[in-house]
Parts: structure tokens; sequence; C-alpha cells
């Protein structure tokens, strides 16, 4: 079984850097030990996580869930009126290293640029009606935002 386990984790990291067009380079191991890692046009990834308050019903949290990923198709760009969310994924906290802080759910999603992303956090209805939402039933949340390989 360890053989399947090599060629699955092969695969799935082939997987990461084409599905986010990673190009990595190594210097010369004689002149510097530095790695790095550039992208293309990456966009912003914004990744939103919830701790839901305790008691509420799971279709509840279902419910949240289901209409934060809907924002992809919901969300128009105020000047073509087309969804403009590039990608939008999430779901349940399923780690074994039990350090996630009450975090329980996670999203991902994904911009072209600055200008999208502000739109959607400062003015965008279906965003701003569903973030009014959620008030009374998340606990916790966090928001961390990054362009993948500016560090």
């Amino acid at each position: 079984t360890k053989p399947i386990f090599i060629i699955l984790g092969i695969f799935s990291i082939v997987a990461l850097f084409t599905t986010f067009n990673f190009t990595c380079s190594y210097s010369n191991p004689g002149a510097s030990s530095k790695v790095s890692v550039a992208s293309t046009n990456m966009g912003i990834v914004h990744i939103v996580m919830f701790e839901f308050k305790e008691g509420v019903p799971s279709e509840e949290v279902t419910d949240v869930c289901n209409r934060l990923l809907a924002l992809r198709d919901l969300c128009l760009h105020p000047t073509t009126n087309t969804p403009y969310v590039k990608t939008a994924v999430g779901g349940k906290d399923n780690s074994p290293e039990n350090i996630s802080g009450g975090i329980t759910h996670a999203f991902v999603v994904e911009f072209d640029n600055e200008e999208d992303r502000k739109y959607y956090l400062e003015k965008d209805p279906a965003h701003l009606a569903f973030v009014k939402s959620v008030g009374a039933v998340v606990k916790k949340a966090q928001v961390v935002d990054f362009t993948p390989g500016v560090f």
C-alpha cells in the first residue's frame, strides 16, 4: 500500500502546482540555498473561517455554508453584470491536529484582482446581505487574504 500513497502524493502535488500555475525555481546550491515560488496573475485568495455558536442546528450551519458558496454565482461585477468570484470552495474542519482554535468551517474564495475583492467586501449587495445574515449564528469569524507567491 505504500507505493499507492506515494503515487497519490505525487499526483496531488502535481495537481496543486498545475491548478494554481506555480513555477518553482531552485538556485544553485553552491551559490545560495533559497527556494522561490513565483506566480503569474494569481489574483487574491480570501480565506474565511467560522466557529458557529453552540446549539445552532446542523441544518442552519449547512444553510449558511451553502449560501456562502452560492456567492460565487450571486455576486455580480458592477460594470459587466457577470459573476466575478473566480472560485469558492469550503467545508467542515477535519484536521486531526486539534489546533483549530474553535474554527469549525473554512472557505476559500479567489478574486482576479484587488478591485474585485474591494467591491466584494465593501459594496457587493449579495455579500453584504450574507454578512449581515450570519451574525446570529456565527460565534467567531476569521479572515486571511493573500496573493500567492507574495511573501
